[in-house]
């Protein structure tokens, strides 16, 4: 059960409910783990979030199928409903003083409309709501430095923005500097789901980008967008990066038959040449947090084995 706050005259105690699994990882970046009170149902790294109060829930059932989600959460959306559950009444009982959600995407955590309707109904603590909205990689540091003011840890935010900036200066450089001079660079095709298909859009096009490939789908800064198969196979990639929304690459590797008896598919040139990868997008790609930087070297290491070694192991990212 949460403790009760401290009576002071002074501010009170942080006592923080992120509603966004990137947003639990920021915190814990900047040293506010022992902080948290309540968590979402999504937030499951570091492992010590997932002993918190679970405050919300999904309308639909995560196990389904990729197109079975697809349908579901379009109809929820075209009914003008919410597509995650918040418990309002556990958020009270925790009497947070600030509640992160996000503005980006209704798809994938709860919505700030969501929670500004709980707060407005039943939250007594009058709670700080932060919503992050990070369409892009700037976007994502302008978040950092925007919680680290809220929460009182500016040069914390401000010293792990320049560690990544750093970090992905370096992988432009080294992918740069070990290509063949006048070799193009690998053309690279992101899928973010995998029925219907979709492009990655968002960071990922930024993230091809640094690591030294031309991004064919999807533009930075924008949604991801849906894509044609006919378009993919007329593009004939020489990389294929699949990275479903919330998909391990064990979930995927069940749903990748879809892609593989599509007519054309395996004809293409990565996949001929063995380049077809599995990426984990519930855990890096699409969850823009810290771990963005551990993101950024796996599509590295995909996109330029002769110059990045590989660092992490088969349950991360793996060629099909």
């Amino acid at each position: 059960m949460p403790q009760p706050l401290a009576k002071s005259s002074q501010m009170p105690e942080l006592r923080i409910i992120s509603l966004i699994a990137s947003a639990t990882e920021i915190i814990h970046a900047l040293g506010l783990g022992d902080k948290q009170v309540g968590r979402s149902h999504e937030c499951d790294f570091p492992m010590a979030v997932r002993d918190l109060p679970q405050c919300t829930a999904p309308k639909f059932d995560v196990d389904a199928s990729s197109i079975d989600i697809d349908l579901r959460i379009k109809y929820i959306l075209e009914n003008s409903l919410s597509v995650y559950k918040v418990d309002a009444e556990i958020i009270d009982e925790l009497a947070p003083t600030h509640i992160i959600t996000q503005a980006q995407c209704e798809v994938c955590a709860v919505s700030l409309k969501d929670v500004e309707e709980a707060a407005c109904n039943l939250i007594h603590s009058n709670p700080k709501i932060i919503s992050l909205s990070p369409d892009c990689l700037e976007d994502f540091y302008d978040d950092l430095l925007l919680l680290g003011k809220a929460l009182g840890v500016d040069e914390k935010a401000q010293a792990l923005m320049a560690e990544m900036q750093d970090y992905a200066s370096d992988i432009k450089m080294r992918a740069a500097q070990g290509q063949n001079p006048g070799a193009q660079p690998p053309r690279v095709a992101v899928i973010e789901w995998i029925q219907p298909l979709m492009a990655a859009g968002n960071w990922v096009p930024q993230f091809v980008q640094i690591a030294g490939g031309i991004n064919l789908f999807g533009v930075a800064g924008r949604h991801s967008p849906w894509m044609q198969m006919e378009d993919l196979i007329a593009s004939n990639p020489d990389v294929i990066v699949v990275t479903p929304c919330g998909f391990d690459n064990e979930r995927t590797a069940q749903e990748i038959h879809l892609l593989l008896e599509a007519k054309g598919f395996t004809d293409l040139k990565a996949v001929r040449e063995h380049r077809l990868y599995l990426a984990d997008g519930n855990q890096y790609f699409n969850r823009p947090g810290p771990r963005l930087k551990e993101s950024l070297r796996i599509m590295a290491e995909m996109i330029h084995p002769d110059i990045f070694e590989r660092s992490f192991d088969h349950s991360v990212w793996r060629a099909w």
